[in-house]
């Protein structure tokens, strides 16, 4: 029985979930800009509380590794090792569409097709991915500006469920029959659930030492203007 703290923090949502052998048991989340540093700690202790648990009966900590924001993945990641280091526990580390195409997959379980995360980066830029109905990867990670001729060979074969915060924003431009887009938001850590008790049962642990989010592209600063 593996008892794993999960942390979602790749984009608005800040989610935390306890997992106690593969079932969450407990779960706290909310949506709204540049909450992660205020709230995390917090829905961490409400959750820890709810499940009745301390902190040394923990197995793992799990958390959801990006891409996503940078912001929200430093700090979820950040706090993911500093609790790691504090407890000695091992370090899961999952990747964010995988995590939200698997939610899609637990609310919608007789779908067929391929589902197509998307988290919004920039203008017409979205981080993606495809999978299909068994949760195997179709294409890798990338970051990926959208246009009217994005998908076309996928759109053409098969129903594609578009999902995400980036997904909005492209519903206008891949207008297809196959084409579907959801509204729901599935940038849970209820959702890293399964995922994280197979990497524990697997022994897929990251080097808390060493571990990075995958950020994907590098942060871009920007220099306010001067007032003349």
């Amino acid at each position: 029985m593996a008892n794993i703290l999960q942390i979602e923090t790749a984009t608005q949502t800040c989610s935390v979930a306890l997992a106690i052998a593969g079932e969450t048991v407990a779960l706290k989340e909310e949506t709204a800009k540049n909450i992660h540093a205020g709230s995390l700690t917090l829905f961490i202790d409400a959750v820890m509380q709810q499940a009745g648990l301390r902190y040394q009966d923990l197995d793992a900590v799990a958390v959801s590794k990006g891409p996503g924001s940078y912001t929200g993945l430093r700090i979820g990641v950040s706090t993911a090792k500093g609790l790691c280091f504090a407890l000695d526990k091992p370090l899961i580390a999952i990747d964010t569409l995988k995590m939200m195409a698997n939610g899609f997959l637990v609310e919608n379980p007789a779908y067929e097709g391929l589902i197509c995360p998307m988290i919004d980066a920039r203008r017409m830029e979205v981080f993606t991915a495809l999978f299909d109905e068994n949760l195997n990867a179709v294409t890798p990670v990338i970051a990926k500006i959208i246009d009217t001729n994005s998908y076309a060979a996928e759109l053409a074969a098969h129903h594609v469920t578009f999902i995400g915060d980036g997904a909005s924003k492209c519903s206008d431009i891949l207008q297809h029959p196959n084409a579907v887009f959801s509204a729901i938001n599935y940038n849970s850590a209820d959702y890293l659930t399964p995922l994280a008790l197979t990497a524990y049962n697997q022994h897929t642990f990251e080097d808390v030492a060493y571990f990075e989010p995958y950020y994907l592209k590098d942060f871009v600063f920007t220099t306010p203007k001067k007032k003349v």
